[in-house]
């Protein structure tokens, strides 16, 4: 009598989740369709405009002056971040992702994930300007795929759903790593000392057992600023600070105040502000490139080759088991959907390149490849 309520109780938790990334990935493609409608329109001066408003933070030889889109991209975008790192430090602690037979799955299945595209995308660009992109198909996004995996029906079984989760909480790992060590530059050892010493005061405050939000909000704006100077990208800072706050309380309270901001603020905005792509009369020429398609590739073809080939070998080899009442077919839906990267990847391809052309065109391969793999996906869940 007690298995079926205790179960519910692991699920609730998951279920509304998966619920609020379900409403996310639906305001996420309309502000995807409105970008590019914008961006396309007789207005598309106006749209190119508003991101590159400067906006002053500080005053004095203090002040901060930067474009409305690096705000958004280093600023706001260091909360979802953050956020990642909550999620992250609850997975660790109680979650999918807490012990290794439970989290030797999801993780391999993310470490396949990673590897194949990033070696698909390497092969396509050896040796042309866009060669550093290869970190940009790595991602998947956790608001698109569980949106169509919530909408693929009813039928999925709830340990799928689960499996997806970590899955995309796992790759999220993989992708901070690989924006801390690949794409950073030009580091600034003091501004970075600096940030240390007040990650230290954070953790000696969570050692300590201070509560105060203010506390952890001042010294994660330290934090932030001092990565900011540094040359290690900032957005960083934000999973640092994650993990410094404190699991009992005050974890679950910011994770649940601030993932609805996240998920309809920022994500959205980030989307509005990164996704306007210029479709002309060439735009079947301007797609046919090695960044486009080793996105493309990556993402599509890579995703799902290194998610569902790493995850048949532990099955295979007797190190894990699927999923409970999942099968191969799921599997297959899974690896097809983890072929969304849209959200890091657009990050990603923001720092990767600095040529504007070479971002476009991967802004091209990431939507395209985002709408082949989330369809796929989709359908073949769907049965």
């Amino acid at each position: 009598m007690t298995r079926k309520p205790k179960l519910q109780k692991i699920i609730a938790p998951v279920d509304r989740f998966i619920q609020l990334e379900y409403s996310s990935g639906v305001i996420l493609l309309i502000s995807v369709l409105i970008a590019i409608l914008w961006s396309n329109s007789a207005f598309h001066e106006s749209y190119h405009r508003l991101w590159e408003i400067n906006f002053t933070a500080g005053f004095g030889q203090y002040a901060l002056k930067q474009p409305f889109h690096i705000w958004i991209n280093d600023g706001l975008m260091a909360i979802f971040f953050f956020v990642i790192g909550l999620e992250l430090k609850r997975e660790f602690m109680d979650g999918e992702l807490s012990s290794l037979s439970k989290a030797l799955l999801p993780m391999m299945a993310a470490i396949g994930g990673m590897l194949v595209p990033a070696l698909i995308y390497s092969l396509i660009n050896m040796g042309t300007a866009g060669s550093q992109g290869w970190g940009i198909p790595m991602a998947t996004d956790i608001a698109f795929a569980l949106a169509l995996l919530s909408m693929a029906g009813k039928h999925i079984p709830p340990a799928v759903k689960i499996f997806l989760s970590a899955l995309a909480v796992a790759d999220d790992l993989g992708a901070i790593l690989v924006i801390a060590f690949f794409y950073s530059s030009g580091v600034d050892l003091v501004a970075l000392g600096v940030a240390g010493l007040f990650v230290l005061v954070l953790i000696a405050g969570n050692r300590l057992g201070v509560k105060s939000v203010l506390f952890y909000l001042l010294g994660g704006l330290a934090v932030w600023l001092g990565f900011l100077l540094s040359g290690v990208h900032a957005t960083l800072a934000g999973v640092i600070v994650a993990f410094t706050i404190p699991s009992d309380t005050l974890l679950p309270k910011l994770e649940q105040g601030l993932h609805p901001w996240v998920a309809f603020l920022i994500m959205p905005l980030f989307a509005l502000a990164n996704s306007g792509i210029s479709i002309g009369t060439d735009f079947l020429h301007a797609i046919i490139n090695p960044v486009s398609i080793g996105v493309t590739a990556g993402l599509v073809v890579g995703k799902c080759a290194g998610i569902f080939l790493f995850t048949w070998a532990m099955v295979k080899l007797g190190l894990s088991s699927l999923p409970h009442e999942a099968t191969w077919k799921h599997m297959l839906g899974i690896a097809l959907l983890g072929g969304i990267g849209f959200t890091m990847s657009l990050f990603i391809s923001g720092l990767a390149f600095k040529d504007p052309l070479l971002v476009e065109q991967a802004k091209y391969g990431i939507l395209i490849a985002s709408v082949i793999a989330g369809v796929l996906g989709s359908m073949v869940l769907r049965k």
